[in-house]
């Protein structure tokens, strides 16, 4: 018998747990978008999502789009065909970002660090100094890989490409990061940084954000051409309200986006990172433990470069697919499945899972995850060490 009946608890790493507050506010008639409340309420929320990235003066254009989306976006307004980017990838969605670009017939040079280390900013240095024609625009970097869970160091890579001299921008990928990760724009010279509503901005997925700097403006006025709905000129800057979208407003995302916003200024952005900072020890704590006695691994060995919003892990075949089976079927959890680990014993790549630990989570939620899974380990049969749920309780504990 099946004791999944109850509120289901989406552990994915995106879309996240959405909070009730943010339901209940999109849970409304639409309003008029030509004029009122919505106008005022929307040109608020500027600074505030100023506050999540921490920049003073960063410019926003927000779109109806996912992160895909939100990547195009940001490309489309500095990089044509015939341009070059630079991409130090960590994984499936540094790739994801680079075929994007190909498909803008942008040339792409990858630099290839693997799935589990991040990767070495003096290579991208070097990269830079070979570039003596400047065709490389930008650099395209994840902060967090939601794929691998790596964690980059952007300030690191940004004070590399700086060594160099070279004018490329600085492109962030933060759609698995804002609003979970320490993330600070300005300060780590960031000049366009991308993220979407649906992870550590608790919002369903449909809103994707781009923010750029002043340097990134001047790259974008030197663009002989950008398509009308990409251009961020009129977003970031709009005389009238309908061109904040390029057309109809996303209404009802907003209306939960305000009340997002508002929860993370209460909490405040320092605590939120840290809120996510311990809960993400909680997890592995209880991981480490569970690989002493089984198969189980984190795919990044180094604490140091383990994303705060999504742990990667491997069971291998058959493990990894029946656990989040037993999840979902038996317990109400839903795990997220593994993205580009194939193994040539695995091609899909199905003994890996992740967890998502993003946004509207706190410590029970945690220990009722995990307390899960080492359930699943019992009825499967799956060989665990023991003490992990003693070990993510003290790290929860210790706070």
């Amino acid at each position: 018998m099946s004791l999944a009946h109850g509120r289901p608890y989406l552990a994915i790493p995106g879309p996240s747990v959405m909070p009730d507050a943010v339901l209940r506010a999109m849970h409304r008639a639409s309003p008029n978008i030509y004029e009122g409340a919505i106008v005022e309420m929307v040109a608020g929320m500027i600074p505030d999502l100023r506050y999540v990235a921490q920049s003073a003066a960063a410019k926003v254009a927000i779109y109806i789009a996912n992160g895909h989306g939100a990547w195009e976006a940001a490309l489309a307004n500095v990089v044509g065909e015939g341009d070059k980017v630079l991409v130090p990838a960590t994984g499936r969605f540094a790739h994801g970002w680079a075929e994007m670009a190909q498909g803008l017939g942008v040339e792409v040079e990858l630099i290839d660090f693997g799935t589990k280390s991040t990767y070495d900013p003096e290579l991208v240095a070097e990269a830079l100094r070979s570039d003596k024609d400047r065709k490389i625009k930008a650099v395209l970097a994840s902060h967090v890989d939601t794929a691998t869970s790596i964690r980059n160091d952007l300030a690191s890579l940004r004070a590399a490409m700086d060594s160099t001299g070279h004018p490329a921008l600085l492109m962030a990928d933060c759609v698995a990061s804002l609003g979970v990760e320490e993330f600070r724009m300005d300060d780590w010279g960031v000049d366009i940084m991308v993220t979407g509503s649906q992870k550590g901005l608790m919002v369903p997925p449909g809103l994707g954000f781009v923010f750029f700097n002043d340097k990134a403006e001047a790259r974008r006025a030197e663009m002989p051409r950008v398509s009308r709905y990409w251009d961020w000129v009129p977003r970031g800057n709009p005389d009238f309200f309908y061109q904040y979208f390029g057309g109809t407003a996303p209404t009802h995302h907003l209306y939960g986006l305000r009340v997002a916003l508002d929860m993370i200024r209460e909490e405040g952005i320092e605590q939120v990172w840290h809120r996510h900072a311990v809960l993400a020890r909680a997890i592995w704590a209880a991981a480490e433990a569970w690989g002493q006695g089984g198969p189980l691994t984190l795919n990044v060995a180094d604490r140091s470069l383990r994303s705060h919003a999504v742990t990667a892990l491997r069971l291998g075949k058959p493990y990894g697919a029946q656990l989040r089976k037993w999840c979902e079927t038996e317990a109400g959890v839903t795990l997220g499945i593994g993205l580009g680990m194939a193994e040539p014993e695995d091609p899909m790549g199905t003994g890996f899972f992740r967890m998502g630990h993003m946004g509207h989570v706190n410590a029970h939620m945690i220990l009722g995850l995990l307390g899960v899974i080492e359930a699943g380990f019992v009825s499967i049969g799956i060989p665990y060490g023991q003490g992990a749920l003693g070990a993510a309780a003290a790290e929860i504990a210790k706070g």
